[in-house]
């Protein structure tokens, strides 16, 4: 492992937020556990899922029923080792791999779980536009561009906190728990014929394609990272007892959550193969078509309404996780944090932009066929996700004595192996058809080439951690070590107060400061914690980051007390403007002094202006250093 001592503040550092500890009763500690695994597993029930599932079910009938057991199976050992990962090491998935691989292979997975969460959200833009389509008629090009606004939804849902989130999202699993249980009801397929569908066979070629698509629908590569993250959001001791505990309710969790899933996905397959297979009607690969032949198949029309109704229910609380994990994502690897309203359109406009074109040039027609491919996609980059997982847990040195055990690391490595068996043969097959179709020299060149860069990443990533011998040197810091601070002039002030990010301006900032003190000045030091998370949790967040930020905060606070001057520390929460001015008018602060990031045009538009909105806001005077 090589931990660097370089560190940006990622998503995974905003969790341990919700409380678990102080609690009255077991059940309510229990349940303050619950949340984390219903916001992933929208994601194993979103749009794409049900196409690869209505395909499967018409073509085959419940033939591929295994391959969503299996899948599950797959799913919650995989969540579960992200979910230890996430309260052992206190890292998500992400940054892990950012510590671990060379800034090259950290680049390619980046673009790679980039490519998975762009291709979850075309999932989800395609599902809400066809269910909007279904229930009231609207046009999918309209659709497409209605699904853009939903970032509104998750920015207010944000605000109201990570609870109200979770509950949001487990009102909406309701929902299409319900819808297909009702649809269940109405058709009455036989038990039986279930039953037989849990016998693993693959009836043709064409099987394997929609396996996979399954498979890929199914264990979400971004939800590895998720997970990491989002069990953060639990605060528990520091002691190995209740890190055990969080591991054991948290695996309650997720197996409860995924079987919620795996019921539903089950529900969509099965209703596809008693109401088309059944019926003879096996090249049912649509969406469209499945709602409308509903109606007459099952006798009901409250069959189709349900079917659209749970659709949209699927899309929208889908959508909120493909934001979350490509915050994480980006905050991970690439160490870079922008307002979470500008990342959410950035995600959905490159997801956006295939749905359009597809709609222009294909037709509405190719809508499924681009769903069942963004599945395959996610297929594609599983192993990538899971092959750190998986070194990462098993790693003794990262995870201590909760490491996992000789069992459980065959049976992850025996999952990938059947990923990347199942993902390679695919591959290969699709590639030699692209080969067969087509004249051009150029193109054939162009899909070897992308065989061998895919081949060498998946080697590297499997045997880089192995086979370097790499100095394991102290966990990743968020933030610079203190300085030390300039003899200066001193001038009176009452209460001064210094809005400090513990980068090299802090320096500057505090020496400023001790200019303008006298022997009753009072120096009142401010951070405010900017991780999403803190956006999302606000003064409820207690996680590595805000732990930090507060110990930097008593380092100065310590230092200054020994020059004999008064000193308090604040943090704040959420939005960096309104909280600085929030405390210095709550403190009845006399000078503000700030640092000045020299941010201009777009740079403003991406991490925001703050030195601007607050002079306007206050009435005191403000010191700018740069």
């Amino acid at each position: 492992m090589n931990f660097t001592d370089k560190h940006t503040k990622s998503l995974e550092e905003v969790h341990e937020s919700v409380n678990t500890l102080n609690k009255t009763t077991l059940w309510k500690r229990i349940l303050s556990f619950f949340g984390p695994a219903y916001l992933v597993s929208v994601g194993y029930m979103d749009p794409g899922n049900w196409a690869t599932d209505i395909a499967g079910g018409s073509k085959y009938g419940y033939a591929l029923i295994w391959v969503l057991v299996m899948s599950n199976i797959m799913a919650i050992i995989l969540q579960s080792l992200c979910a230890r990962l996430g309260i052992v090491y206190k890292r998500d998935l992400a940054q892990v791999n950012r510590e671990t691989y060379p800034p090259v292979i950290n680049f390619c997975l980046y673009v790679l779980a980039e490519l998975a969460i762009a291709a979850c959200d075309l999932a989800e833009i395609i599902g809400m536009a066809i269910g909007l389509n279904l229930l009231f008629g609207l046009p999918l090009i309209y659709g497409v561009c209605i699904t853009i606004f939903d970032t509104f939804l998750l920015l207010y849902l944000q605000k109201l906190g990570m609870r109200k989130m979770e509950a949001f999202i487990i009102a909406l699993i309701a929902i299409i728990f319900a819808s297909f249980a009702i649809e269940l009801f109405l058709v009455k397929p036989s038990i039986l014929e279930i039953a037989k569908g849990i016998k693993p066979v693959l009836p043709d070629s064409d099987a394997l394609y929609i396996a996979i698509g399954i498979i890929g629908a199914t264990v979400m590569p971004h939800n590895l990272y998720l997970h990491s993250a989002l069990v953060q959001t639990r605060k528990i001791g520091d002691d190995d007892e209740s890190k055990r505990k969080a591991i054991k309710w948290n695996f309650i969790d997720s197996t409860i959550a995924l079987n919620l899933a795996l019921f539903v996905n089950a529900a969509i397959l099965i209703l596809a193969g008693s109401v088309f297979y059944n019926n003879g009607m096996t090249s049912i690969a649509s969406i469209e078509e499945a709602h409308q032949l509903l109606a007459p198949l099952v006798g009901s029309a409250l069959a189709p309404i349900l079917f659209a109704v749970a659709l949209i229910a699927a899309g929208q609380s889908s959508t909120i996780t493909g934001t979350l994990a490509g915050q994480i994502v980006m905050e991970g690897y690439l160490q870079i944090r922008i307002n979470p309203w500008v990342r959410r359109l950035v995600t959905r406009a490159v997801a956006v932009v295939p749905a359009f074109l597809t709609i222009l040039i294909a037709g509405e027609d190719k809508m499924t066929d681009l769903l069942i491919f963004s599945q395959v996609v996610l297929s594609i980059q599983l192993a990538f996700a899971i092959i750190p997982l998986i070194f990462a847990v098993s790693n003794k040195r990262m995870m201590g004595t909760f490491v996992i055990k000789p069992w459980l690391i065959v049976l992850s490595v025996l999952i990938t192996v059947v990923i990347l068996y199942l993902n390679i043969d695919m591959v290969i097959h699709e590639a030699i058809d692209l080969i067969d179709a087509s004249n051009s020299l150029w193109i054939k060149l162009l899909i070897y080439l992308g065989l061998f860069i895919l081949a060498l990443l998946l080697m590297i990533t499997i045997f880089y951690p192995f086979f370097l011998k790499r100095k394991q040197t102290k966990k990743a810091q968020i933030h610079h070590k203190q300085f030390a601070f300039l003899n200066v002039e001193i001038m009176p002030y009452k209460r001064i107060a210094l809005a400090l990010d513990f980068g090299a301006k802090d320096n500057v900032i505090i020496s400023n400061a001790l200019k303008y003190i006298s022997a009753d000045t009072e120096l009142l030091l401010i951070h405010v914690v900017e991780s999403a998370g803190a956006k999302v949790l606000g003064e409820y967040v207690a996680d590595a980051e805000t732990n930090e930020d507060l110990a930097q905060l008593h380092i100065y606070q310590q230092q200054l007390q020994q020059k004999g001057i008064t000193t308090n520390v604040v943090l704040g929460y959420r939005n960096r403007t309104k909280e600085i001015v929030s405390i210095c008018k709550k403190q009845q602060v006399d000078l503000l002094i700030l640092g000045a990031h020299g941010h201009k045009g777009l740079f403003d538009f991406l991490y925001g202006q703050t030195i601007d909105s607050v002079r306007h806001q206050l009435e005191i005077p403000i010191l700018i250093v740069k």
